[in-house]
């Protein structure tokens, strides 16, 4: 009986030792287990936050793009207005170099007229100026004569 005693006491000691160290490890791994849910929920937040980050972004994105489009929209409507005002400037340009000719031929034909009526203004005054000329060469003939006239009366008088 004692030694049987014994032999239970020394299992007892042995499975005292192995609950020990059982327990031991079950409070490792139970410290491990809260190791690991801290590590897990500080990833699920850190996760959580990388998602929200994500989303801002994407948010900020959408609103670009969106930004971006009604520019773009913009711009074609401009280019629009710029291409239809651009074909105005060109057929204006157009009408204003056909244009153009015509008034460099009206502008022509005014000059060759007013070039025939100068040379019939010069041709009537050279007329003018030689009848001009020759009265006042008559002018002074009669001129002349008067003074002749003059200092012969005077001769005359002076000698009666």
């Amino acid at each position: 009986l004692k030694e049987e005693n014994a032999s239970l006491r020394s299992k007892i000691n042995k499975l005292q030792i192995f609950s020990e160290t059982q327990a031991d490890k079950m409070r490792k791994l139970e410290r491990k287990l809260e190791e690991n849910k801290i590590k897990e929920e500080k990833e699920a937040q850190d996760l959580e936050a990388m998602v929200q980050h994500v989303e801002q972004n994407l948010q900020l994105m959408t609103k670009r793009a969106v930004k971006a489009e009604n520019s773009a929209t913009k711009l074609k409507q401009a280019n629009a207005l710029l291409q239809v005002q651009l074909q105005n400037c060109r057929t204006e340009n157009e009408a204003l170099r056909s244009g153009q000719s015509a008034s460099l031929a009206a502008v022509k034909q005014n000059a060759d007229v007013a070039l025939q009526n100068l040379l019939t203004v010069i041709t009537n005054s050279r007329s003018s100026i030689k009848q001009l000329v020759s009265g006042a060469e008559s002018l002074q003939l009669v001129a002349d004569l008067l003074k002749s006239i003059d200092s012969i009366s005077e001769v005359s008088q002076d000698g009666q």
